[in-house]
C-alpha cells in the first residue's frame, strides 16, 4: 500500500470541503452562478463564476487548485482571505502548499513551498 495515500486522501478532502464552501458564496452583483468542479482522479479542483453583470459577460475562476507531486498547488486565488491561509488553518503545513501563481524564481522569498 502507498504510504502517501492517507495524506493525499486527507488533502483531497480538505481541498474539496474548502472549495465547496466557497462555491456557496454568490457574488452580490449581477446574475452570476458559482460552480464547483472537482476531478479527484486527476486532482484538479475549481470554483468559477459564469453569468452576466448587466451587459458584461462574467466567466472565470475564483479558485483553482491542483494536487501535484504530493503537494497542493494553488494555481489561482481570487479570494480576499487567501486559500493558502485557509488550508494552513485546516492543518496543512506551509511546506506542502505551493503558490503557483507566483513566479518560480520568487517563491523562495515566501513562507510556502517552492515546488
Amino acid at each position: 500500500m502507498d504510504s502517501r495515500r492517507p495524506k493525499l486522501d486527507q488533502y483531497r478532502q480538505i481541498v474539496a470541503d474548502l472549495l465547496q464552501r466557497h462555491s456557496l458564496d454568490k457574488p452580490s452583483f449581477g446574475d452570476i452562478e458559482v460552480y464547483y468542479f472537482a476531478d479527484p482522479v486527476h486532482d484538479h479542483y475549481q470554483v468559477f463564476h459564469a453569468g452576466w453583470n448587466r451587459s458584461d459577460r462574467i466567466f472565470g475562476p475564483l479558485i483553482h487548485i491542483d494536487i501535484l507531486n504530493d503537494k497542493i498547488w494553488i494555481q489561482y486565488d481570487g479570494t480576499e482571505v487567501g486559500v493558502a491561509n485557509e488550508l494552513v488553518d485546516r492543518g496543512i503545513p506551509k511546506e506542502e502548499i505551493v503558490l503557483a501563481y507566483h513566479p518560480p524564481q520568487w517563491r523562495h522569498l515566501g513562507e510556502f513551498a517552492v515546488s
